[in-house]
């Protein structure tokens, strides 16, 4: 039997909506969730990575038909899940709610950069991606390909905005990442531990060229905003530039699924030690 309980919410005014309210409002929501040290976990996959990942679930809405499913999520969580229909989940979000449900998480412990250089491994660095989208796919291809320690500038997108938890598919909850205040600082820094290869179309030799013979652990890979590109600052603090081969008359790749090339190949160097 569930410890949790349900209710039916009826009105816009109830106040346990209040969190979940004008979702769609980016810089509101930027502003809103760390001041409350919280996230949205949007989706069943996300929300049980949530708790699996023992993080604090705080409340959750629903509409009537995912009752069941939340059943075998939630387990033993004690709390009161908010049941509305699917029409008034659309007003209080500001959108249509496709994946069942909506929790508010506590937010995980944020870490320093100095915490993420000192540990073994290699790293992913992010500088500007304003993208929360691309935030969180860059995040999930670097999980998937065996990179866990991520490094983002100040003007990135939070990796715990919603969007970036759902297309990261909950792995921003299963890395660790720390935001940079100093991004010159926190540059040098990255560098005295690492191997920085700068990703970038005009690279000195192609990506798997460039990580042969390198130690795959001691690399950072560095990565930029989609259209400018990495700033000049990150490239003049790069050990090497590398470049994707591409063909057909593009001159190059998403972020996200450039992160996941050199991910790759990062990997594939490692293999070949």
């Amino acid at each position: 039997m569930s410890a949790w309980t349900h209710r039916r919410v009826v009105s816009l005014d109830d106040p346990a909506v209040v969190p979940f309210a004008r979702l769609t409002e980016v810089e509101l929501r930027r502003q809103w969730e760390p001041e409350h040290q919280v996230f949205m976990a949007e989706g069943h996959l996300v929300i049980e990575r949530a708790v699996e990942s023992g993080l604090p679930v705080q409340s959750v809405l629903t509409s009537p038909r995912w009752i069941d499913r939340l059943d075998e999520i939630l387990g033993d969580w004690v709390g009161e899940v908010l049941v509305a229909d699917e029409g008034l989940l659309r007003e209080i979000t500001g959108y249509r709610v496709h994946r069942g449900a909506l929790a508010v998480v506590g937010r995980p412990r944020e870490h320093s950069v100095a915490e993420i250089v000192s540990k073994p491994g290699p790293l992913l660095v992010l500088e500007d991606l304003v993208d929360a989208t691309n935030v969180g796919l860059a995040i999930r291809s670097a999980a998937g390909l065996g990179v866990t320690s991520i490094v983002i500038s100040p003007r990135c997108a939070d990796p715990l905005y919603r969007r970036s938890v759902k297309s990261s598919m909950a792995a921003v909850l299963q890395t660790h990442w720390a935001r940079s205040t100093d991004w010159s600082t926190d540059l040098a820094a990255v560098g005295r531990t690492r191997e920085m290869v700068a990703l970038t179309p005009l690279g000195d030799g192609l990506i798997d060229e460039v990580l042969l013979g390198r130690d795959p652990d001691r690399v950072a890979l560095l990565l930029g905003s989609e259209g400018p590109g990495l700033t000049d600052e990150a490239l003049r603090c790069a050990t090497v530039r590398a470049r994707i081969p591409m063909q057909g008359g593009v001159d190059s790749l998403n972020v996200a699924a450039a992160t996941a090339v050199a991910c790759f190949a990062l990997d594939q160097a490692r293999r070949l030690r």
